[in-house]
């Protein structure tokens, strides 16, 4: 097979791309892309052999081209993944792949008729090695019948809401930009399917400045075997990012700490929990880039399969529908 050549649409976290392309051997970044002149130049010295532009489009209609990163700002995924995918493109897209049910729809019809095209997203979460060893503990019965979960998106980044790109384009979801990661997460971890959403936000962390947008948003998960779940958005929290995360079944509890996870196996207080130290989170953000690639030259499956980034946008999209409702609603999987 011939080496894939690929193209990078955002300079942002799209520049940890470079690395996880470049570093497989059936792979050559060929073009980056960055409407910014500076970040575009800054990037480009590092890579003099790449070529460099400031359209998208360039990348998204080159014949040349096999594989194309989209890591824009989030109003911008679904037209390039749209003229990506008319123009034969393998996709790599970070979270989300669209902002609207409407556009998912699109995408879904657009990579049914071309399902030999991969499409793939950033949930980087699912390679964690301390994650990674919960959902083998998981299947392999260790924690009996799950019942309960708890997932923090913990950003604690405020003024990246406040003064960055985030608060100046149309809309900007707290969900779609954090939550997704954590419904993602207890989707792989579960194996189970949501059915029912709720979902309630605030603004008070990031009262007065010139962020329109929820900060804050807490949803409640219902899944299709009983197990209910609630997942958080924080954007504006006073603590440094970190993801929070309790898993609750009836053999076992497993509770996400900073340096270890606590794994409790008993009620009494008396008996210390044992102490899961696999690194958290433990895994560069050019990882699944990697994989993407072995996926498509049929090396290795794809962590995060276009079935996978499907249902992930399904939930999370439902949580938005809730969240303008104001009352539950059933999702729909596209």
């Amino acid at each position: 097979m011939k080496r894939l050549r690929a193209g990078i649409i955002g300079l942002g976290v799209g520049e940890r791309h470079i690395d996880g392309y470049q570093r497989h051997p059936g792979c050559e970044v060929a073009a980056i892309c960055d409407f910014n002149d500076e970040t575009l130049r800054r990037v480009g010295a590092l890579y003099p052999n790449i070529s460099r532009t400031t359209r998208a489009e360039e990348i998204l209609q080159d014949p040349s081209i096999d594989v194309v990163s989209i890591a824009s700002y989030d109003n911008y995924h679904f037209e390039q993944i749209e003229l990506g995918l008319q123009h034969d493109k393998h996709l790599f897209v970070e979270k989300p792949i669209c902002l609207y049910d409407w556009q998912l729809a699109r995408i879904r019809e657009l990579s049914k008729a071309k399902p030999h095209l991969r499409i793939s997203s950033n949930l980087i979460l699912r390679r964690s090695p301390r994650f990674m060893q919960l959902r083998q503990m998981i299947a392999a019965g260790d924690f009996g019948h799950l019942y309960y979960m708890e997932a923090d998106y913990e950003y604690g980044r405020l003024e990246k809401i406040t003064q960055g790109w985030r608060g100046q384009i149309e809309y900007y979801s707290a969900i779609l930009g954090g939550a997704v990661h954590m419904i993602d997460l207890l989707l792989w971890l579960s194996r189970d399917t949501v059915t029912e959403v709720s979902a309630w936000g605030n603004r008070i962390a990031s009262e007065n400045t010139a962020f329109r947008f929820h900060d804050f948003v807490v949803c409640l998960l219902k899944f299709n075997s009983g197990l209910l779940a609630k997942v958080t958005t924080n954007l504006g929290c006073v603590k440094p990012h970190f993801h929070g995360l309790k898993i609750f079944g009836t053999q076992a509890t497993f509770e996400n700490g900073p340096a270890h996870a606590n794994l409790y196996k008993s009620r009494l207080a008396e008996t210390p929990p044992e102490q899961l130290t696999a690194a958290y989170p433990g895994v560069p953000k050019d990882e699944l880039a990697y994989n993407f690639i072995q996926s498509i030259r049929a090396e290795a499956p794809a962590a995060v399969d276009v079935e996978d980034v499907f249902k992930t946008m399904s939930v999370c999209l439902a949580a938005e529908r809730s969240l303008a409702q104001g009352k539950a609603v059933g999702v729909a999987y596209y």
